[in-house]
């Protein structure tokens, strides 16, 4: 049976007036919890929950809005599921957020992990951070035209391995499963085999020497075992379809390979590779390791009251920042939270990423990747020439000399100009100029429109105009770091694409609840609120009673209201 009590519902009296001091109740509307109540706690998505419970019949479940609260303040405050259950049960801030009574509450960790399974299997997360996000937006009036991008790294709950290990760790996992459900086939192993695998995960290979020679025959020897036994339980054995032969077969075939019938291990294995078997989801970054990554989008316009993170993208560690770039557009777009101007470091400015921006209305700001092409500070470029965009042809050069011809070629994507001989010879800008010279056919330039696109944008980003707009890019990296110190987002507590995204989702929706229960808007907001339901019982008590007082009293510091008129007019209520 379902239970829900509505946030948005006023109480006749305030449960909390006899157990808060007006300090206390004052801090918890000044903070987290009182955004959380009054302003966060109506998005939750109840209404996808409830569909994994019958309306009327079984026993009561847990109250729903407080339990979906309660998995997003799980995460952003990266407590364990112990930590967590406490929290329900017994702590005051968390039951306030939670619009709970002011008392102990039953919860098991059991109910907890049933109903973070819903959330995962509904991917309730991403929801969660997209109604939060734009309702926060909203209510503190913030401007969405300038953001900046950037993306952070993310280790899952998992071991890090070396190639070794990881082929031994594979090997052990699939043998462990054969010795308990089929101990006549394990035991047909060959013996030395099943001893080299019998050590825990931990003592795995604790008796081979460290040097460098020892560790390469190891290697080999793991290699070539874990082709014996991929071999030994191919289909159609009944083995073949287990989870952790599979992960074997991925691992081997990642980082293996066989000629004539010799294993060997690759060179480079590559990054988009699986990282260990516990997480097949986990892939490499080659500068900070195995795990996952989140692209983060943030406001950063100046006279915003604080700035909040527009997007999230969770993404495996393989996935390089310049082909994130338009998945994140594309989201912020379906938020409707575009920004006119995006800053962003050199990985994602890429010429296509710039055209495919500017084809969806975002200037894109950021220093042009790769190497400057090797020229003296005074040497022109095509950016000094004056170039028809619409057909790439060239219609001046710095000197004011028309060309004899300027010529594209679409299937090239190249533009081939000829100066006049006569002009070119006697140039001032001859030394500086990338005019060539051809002794049979005059002086020549070819350029391509990325050429001179990528010439523009290395000119303007000299500029101090750019530098003072690029200034504020750098904002984002405190943001990585805060949510990495506060929220626990370097190192998670789950592992696998499904957890780990939702737990990236849920932390980055806390982080933007934090940074607006900065805000005085969001102050003043939630304290309106907060007194909605003294007002309400106020109306109520006059409609009833019939009797309106010539004046109304101050209201108390604690609850409000002031109870001298109130309670006499409720026993008049009560004895009619």
């Amino acid at each position: 049976m379902q239970r829900m009590v509505d946030p948005r519902q006023t109480r006749l009296f305030d449960p909390y007036a006899p157990v808060l001091t007006a300090t206390n109740r004052q801090w918890l509307e000044e903070h987290w919890p009182g955004v959380f109540r009054h302003v966060i706690l109506e998005w939750m998505p109840v209404d996808i929950l409830r569909q994994h419970f019958d309306p009327d019949l079984g026993r009561p479940t847990q109250e729903l809005y407080s339990m979906a609260g309660l998995i997003l303040l799980l995460e952003f405050h990266h407590w364990t599921q112990e930590q967590t259950v406490e929290a329900y049960r017994f702590h005051l801030e968390v039951q306030y957020a939670l619009n709970l009574e002011p008392e102990s509450h039953d919860l098991s960790e059991r109910t907890l992990e049933r109903y973070l399974a819903y959330f995962a299997q509904d991917e309730l997360a991403q929801r969660v951070m997209h109604d939060v996000t734009t309702r926060l937006v909203t209510v503190l009036g913030l401007k969405i035209d300038q953001q900046r991008l950037d993306s952070t790294h993310v280790f899952s709950d998992m071991a890090h391995f070396g190639r070794t290990r990881l082929l031994g760790v594979a090997l052990k996992r699939f043998l462990t499963q054969v010795q308990r459900h089929d101990p006549a086939a394990y035991e047909a192993l060959p013996e030395a085999l099943r001893q080299r695998y019998a050590p825990s995960a931990l003592r795995l290979f604790a008796d081979t020497a460290r040097d460098r020679e020892s560790q390469s025959r190891l290697r080999q020897q793991v290699a070539e075992d874990l082709y014996q036994v991929l071999r030994l339980f191919a289909a159609p054995s009944a083995h073949a379809q287990r989870s952790s032969y599979q992960a074997m077969a991925q691992i081997f075939q990642e980082q293996c390979e066989v000629r004539e019938e010799k294993v060997t291990l690759k060179t480079q294995a590559g990054s988009a590779v699986m990282q260990n078997p516990s997480d097949p989801d986990a892939t490499y970054d080659g500068h900070k390791g195995p795990g996952y990554q989140v692209q983060i989008a943030e406001t950063c316009h100046p006279d915003n009251e604080t700035q909040l993170i527009t997007c999230a993208l969770p993404q495996t560690a393989a996935v390089t920042d310049e082909k994130a770039l338009v998945p994140v557009l594309e989201d912020l777009r379906a938020s409707q939270l575009l920004p006119e101007q995006l800053l962003v470091d050199t990985l994602y400015p890429s010429d296509e990423n710039v055209q495919q921006a500017e084809r969806l209305g975002v200037e894109l700001v950021g220093p042009v990747p790769g190497a400057a092409p090797a020229e003296r500070p005074d040497d022109l470029n095509i950016d000094d020439f004056v170039v028809d965009e619409a057909t790439e042809q060239v219609t001046c050069c710095p000197d004011g000399q028309t060309p004899l011809t300027s010529v594209h070629d679409p299937a090239t994507g190249k533009t081939r100009t000829t100066m006049p001989a006569s002009a070119c010879a006697r140039c001032a800008y001859r030394n500086q100029c990338p005019v060539e010279e051809a002794p049979d056919d005059g002086y020549h330039l070819e350029h391509t429109a990325k050429q001179r696109r990528m010439a523009g944008r290395r000119r303007e980003q000299q500029t101090e105009v750019f530098r003072a707009r690029y200034r504020r890019r750098s904002g984002i990296e405190s943001t990585n770091s805060g949510l990495k110190r506060r929220t626990g987002l370097g190192r998670l507590r789950v592992r696998g694409w499904r957890r780990v995204f939702q737990a990236l989702y849920l932390k980055i929706t806390g982080w933007n609840i934090l940074r607006a229960a900065t805000c005085a808007t969001m102050r003043k907001l939630v304290q309106t609120k907060a007194r909605a339901a003294v007002f309400c019982l106020w109306a109520w008590v006059r409609t009833a009673v019939g009797a309106r007082p010539t004046s109304r009293p101050a209201p108390s510091p604690v609850t409000g209201a002031s109870h001298g008129w109130l309670l006499p007019r409720l026993a008049l209520l009560q004895a009619a």
